[in-house]
Order: C-alpha cells, then sequence, then structure tokens
C-alpha cells in the first residue's frame, strides 16, 4: 500500500513538473523580451550612426568613387535615371537676375549659369553637404568653391571675391560660403553656378528658378533620354530675359554691394554692414536704425549666431 502511495506521489510530482516547465520557458521568454527589443533599438541607432559618419565623410559615395580635394569636376559613370532630392535647399544669392544661360555661348559650351550679383553681396550653401574644392583659377572660375551634397549633386560657385569655407568643411543649406565678385575670367560682377551630377554639367534652371526664388519641385527626376529637351524647356522658361535693366549692366564701377539695384522694375536701397571686432546683432540694428529681427530674416541666421570680424551683413 505504501508502495501504491509512493508511486501515486512520484507520478504526481513529475506531472507537475512537466506541467510547470512551459509556463517557467514562458517566463523566461517574456523577461527576455523586453531586452531583445532594447537590444534591437541599440543596433538600429549605431546602424544610423555608421550611415550618418560614412555619409559625412563621403556624401553620395554609392555615386562617386572616392573623395578627393584635386580635380573640380571629373566625368563619372552617368546612372539613365537618378531622382535629386531638392528638399531643404536655399538659394545661393536672393538676386532674381540671370544674366547667361546654360548652353552655347560664344562658340562654346557654358557649364552653369550667370546671375548677377555686387561684389560683396553674401554666397550661401545650396544644400548640406561637405566642402572639396577652394580654389582659385585665374583663367576661368577665379575663386571658387565646390560643394558635394548628400542629394548627389555638386554644385560649383565662381568669380567669388572672397571664400569662406575650407576643404573637407560640413557646411548646412543656408550656410554662407563666400561674397560676390569678380575674380577670374569675368567682364562683370556675377555668380557663376553650376550643378553637376557625376561630373557631368546638368542645366541649373531644371531645379533652380531664381526669378521665383525656390526649387521647381520637392525631387528632379534625372532621365539621359529625356535631358535635353527639359533642359532647353527650363531655359526658355526660367533663364535670361533679354529686356532686363540690370542683364545689360556689367560696369565694373557698378559692382559694388551699396550700389541701387532694379528687380523687376523697382528700385530699392541693398545695403550691407561688415561686421568690426566685438560687434553683436543689437549694435549693428541700432547703429543702422532697423531691427535685429529684420537683420536675421535678411541673411537667414539665428539670433544666437557668433559673428565673426570682416563678415558681410545686408541690413536693407
Amino acid at each position: 500500500m505504501n508502495l501504491k502511495k509512493t508511486i501515486r506521489t512520484f507520478a504526481i510530482s513529475i506531472m507537475l513538473a512537466l506541467a510547470a516547465t512551459p509556463s517557467h520557458a514562458q517566463d523566461l521568454l517574456a523577461r527576455q523580451a523586453p531586452v531583445d527589443r532594447k537590444m534591437a533599438a541599440v543596433d538600429t541607432i549605431m546602424l544610423k550612426n555608421i550611415s550618418f559618419k560614412e555619409e559625412s565623410e563621403s556624401p553620395a559615395s554609392e555615386l562617386y568613387a572616392n573623395w578627393d580635394n584635386k580635380y573640380a569636376h571629373r566625368a563619372t559613370e552617368l546612372p539613365e535615371n537618378y531622382r535629386i532630392d531638392l528638399r531643404h535647399f536655399c538659394m545661393p544669392t536672393t538676386s532674381r537676375v540671370i544674366t547667361s544661360n546654360f548652353g552655347s555661348r560664344w562658340g562654346r559650351q557654358h557649364k552653369g549659369i550667370d546671375i548677377k550679383v555686387y561684389i560683396g553681396d553674401t554666397i550661401r550653401a545650396a544644400f548640406s553637404g561637405k566642402v572639396r574644392i577652394v580654389r582659385y583659377e585665374a583663367r576661368g572660375y577665379g575663386k571658387y568653391i565646390v560643394i558635394r551634397h548628400n542629394n548627389g549633386l555638386e554644385t560649383i560657385y565662381g568669380h567669388l571675391s572672397s571664400q569662406l569655407v575650407s576643404e573637407n568643411q560640413e557646411v548646412r543649406a543656408g550656410d554662407v560660403i563666400g561674397l560676390g565678385g569678380n575674380t577670374g575670367r569675368s567682364t562683370g560682377s556675377h555668380l557663376h553656378f553650376e550643378t553637376r551630377l557625376c561630373g557631368v554639367a546638368l542645366n541649373p534652371a531644371l531645379m533652380f528658378d531664381f526669378r521665383e526664388q525656390d526649387v521647381t519641385g520637392d525631387f528632379y527626376a534625372f532621365n539621359r533620354s529625356s535631358y535635353d529637351s527639359e533642359s532647353a524647356t527650363a531655359t526658355r522658361l526660367r533663364g535670361k530675359q533679354d529686356n532686363s535693366s540690370i542683364a545689360k549692366n556689367s560696369d565694373r564701377d557698378n559692382d559694388y554691394a551699396t550700389n541701387k539695384r532694379s528687380t523687376s522694375g523697382l528700385e530699392d536701397q541693398v545695403q550691407y554692414h561688415k561686421v568690426a571686432k566685438g560687434e553683436t546683432l543689437d549694435a549693428i540694428a541700432k547703429k543702422r536704425g532697423v531691427t535685429i529681427d529684420k537683420i536675421c530674416k535678411l541673411n537667414h541666421i539665428s539670433k544666437k549666431m557668433r559673428l565673426r570680424p570682416g563678415q558681410i551683413l545686408r541690413y536693407s
């Protein structure tokens, strides 16, 4: 009898142990799940950080085999189709006047567009990216800057009077990178602006509308087969207007930033202030009789921005 009772007790114990095992396993899995989720989140953050670092070191690395500071532009394999993100842009200049179109000019190809600016006018980075070239070319661009952007484009800013960035420097869209000028092969102060994809010059008018001070859309879909016709249409719609009073004026005596200019038939006085050592936005605003908000708005800067001696700020 005692043996039967012992066997029965042992059997019940085994059954209870077997029944308890799945529950214990479920408890372990339940405790492990939050840990797995945390590890997955950590992995995601690490991957994002690695991707961000790679993008910072070499923007648009999927298009460009390497990063160098030697050549302003060297054509590589151009994709048949490529979608260029134009969001988060900044117009390189507030000027609305095109003085020369992209395309054939004087028996040679003009690889960008020319925008009327005055010596000392602020020039800004069109998109975020990394400065690849800061150089001087006496028989061409003069003082110029090349920036490679995360959207695949490289932009070139030529004939500057001053370059305010250095090679391998990271910039954000809207950062001041230079001042308008008349250096190099130039007959009057202007900004020569190029947009290149894989080293191949694309018509900036496909992406930028300087008269409207806007981009043409959130994206530009480059297609090799339709590019030529699209470029011709873009020039017709957004290129130089022959009746522009400024387009005809390239007099060097009128190149400086404090002169009157006419835009769309309206005259206004554009005035600039050169920052002295120790000056603040408050001091400049009081000196020029304007508000800090107006200075910030005209120059696309914040009130907390640290001013640099010699910096040019527009105040009217």
